[in-house]
């Protein structure tokens, strides 16, 4: 397992690393690599959406369920993709409804998304690792407790937070929010091919409700274009 976490977020999240879960799933992960499995992604970057996107800098959270699991595409943060590897199509169906809710945005070559993280969109798996070629193979390890204690701290310690939930499992997620604080829930169906065919993705304006949401409390809106 990767090493250490970005401060802001540690002091929050510290006492996870302390607990039983914790110990049984770098247990298993010893074990898929000590029996030859190859894993995404590389350790340095299974937590790059807490160390890109500091818990106080936290403005949008994207929720995803699983890292990629071909060779090259996984580096830690949610529909993310590494520079040069093609871009999937989940997130092709992203781009085609950011270019007709957000005027002027142009269609871009890359699938990485860093960009957004640097400016405060948490993009967080449930799951921070797989096996190659496996889809779903390291859930239920261990790491949705983690990320589940990541959501539940940033909705209980933070107000005013967007947190955008597309598909049934992140919307699953819903119910770990303080309807208290003034958080903003944006859900509709997952932008896979699959899904989007049943209606509700496109349209549905996720990027320009979550802007007007931040202005609306003087923060900064978040520039989409990569």
């Amino acid at each position: 397992m990767a090493g250490e976490l970005e401060p802001s977020w540690k002091k929050h999240l510290s006492a996870e690393f302390e607990k039983p879960y914790m110990h049984d799933l770098k247990n298993f992960l010893k074990t898929e690599k000590d029996a030859g499995y190859i894993t995404y992604p590389r350790n340095a970057d299974i937590f790059n959406a807490f160390n890109i996107t500091p818990f106080n800098d936290v403005k949008v959270v994207i929720l995803g369920q699983d890292p990629y699991h071909g060779p090259g595409q996984a580096h830690g943060l949610s529909f993310s993709v590494q520079t040069g590897v093609a871009v999937p199509p989940s997130l092709k169906n992203i781009y085609k409804e950011l270019a007709t809710d957000i005027p002027g945005f142009v269609i871009p070559q890359t699938g990485n998304l860093t960009k957004w993280a640097e400016q405060g969109v948490l993009l967080l798996n449930a799951t921070l690792t797989v096996r190659a070629a496996t889809a779903g193979s390291h859930q239920k390890k261990g790491w949705e407790k983690f990320t589940d204690a990541a959501i539940k701290t940033l909705s209980d310690e933070k107000r005013g937070i967007v947190f955008i939930l597309w598909g049934a499992y992140a919307q699953s997620k819903a119910a770990l929010i303080n309807p208290n604080n003034n958080h903003l829930i944006i859900k509709s169906t997952h932008p896979s091919p699959l899904a989007v065919s049943h209606g509700g993705f496109f349209g549905s304006k996720p990027f320009s409700k979550t802007n007007a949401f931040l202005e609306k409390q003087g923060k900064t809106e978040i520039d989409w274009q990569i």
